[in-house]
C-alpha cells in the first residue's frame, strides 16, 4: 500500500467546506494542482481530474462514498482490484466550532509495486489542496 495525506483545520462551517468539495467546476479556483475536475460530484457519480501535474492524462474516478457534510470517497483503477486508487474526504467539527480537513490517498492492488514507481511523492500537492481549501472556505465565511 502506498498512502498520501494532509489535513488542516479550517475556520467555516462543514456545510460550506462541502459546498466547496462537492462544486467540480470550481476547484481550479482554490486547487492549486487541478486543472479541471470534469463530471457530477455526487453518489455514484463519475469524475474525471486533469492535474498540473499531468495535464495530458485523465484520473477517471467514481463517487463510492457521499455522506453529505462529513465524508466522500472517490475510487479510481483497474478492473478486478488489480490496482486501486482511492482518495478520501473526511470533515471533522471541532468543539470550537472550526473543521478539521484530512484528506488520504491510498493505493492498493497486485499491481502496485508496477505502479506505485511512477508515482511521484503527492505530499506536497495534498498539502496545497488542503491549504487552498482552507484559504478558500475561510473566504467565503467572512
Amino acid at each position: 500500500m502506498k498512502v498520501f495525506s494532509a489535513s488542516s483545520t479550517i475556520n467555516a462551517s462543514p456545510a460550506t467546506i462541502w459546498a466547496i468539495l462537492t462544486d467540480a467546476q470550481g476547484y481550479p479556483q482554490w486547487d492549486p494542482g487541478v486543472v479541471r475536475i470534469e463530471g457530477n460530484i455526487a453518489p455514484g457519480e463519475k469524475v474525471t481530474a486533469y492535474t498540473k501535474f499531468s495535464p495530458d492524462r485523465a484520473f477517471p474516478a467514481k463517487v463510492t462514498t457521499f455522506e453529505p457534510n462529513r465524508k466522500m470517497v472517490w475510487t479510481g483503477g483497474m478492473p478486478l482490484g488489480l490496482f486501486k486508487g482511492e482518495r478520501t474526504f473526511l470533515l471533522t467539527p471541532q468543539s470550537d466550532g472550526s473543521v478539521k480537513f484530512d484528506l488520504k490517498e491510498e493505493f492498493t492492488g497486485v499491481l502496485l509495486p508496477i505502479f506505485g514507481r511512477s508515482i511521484p511523492d503527492l505530499s506536497e500537492n495534498f498539502q496545497d489542496f488542503a491549504d487552498g481549501l482552507k484559504q478558500h472556505a475561510e473566504a467565503q465565511s467572512g
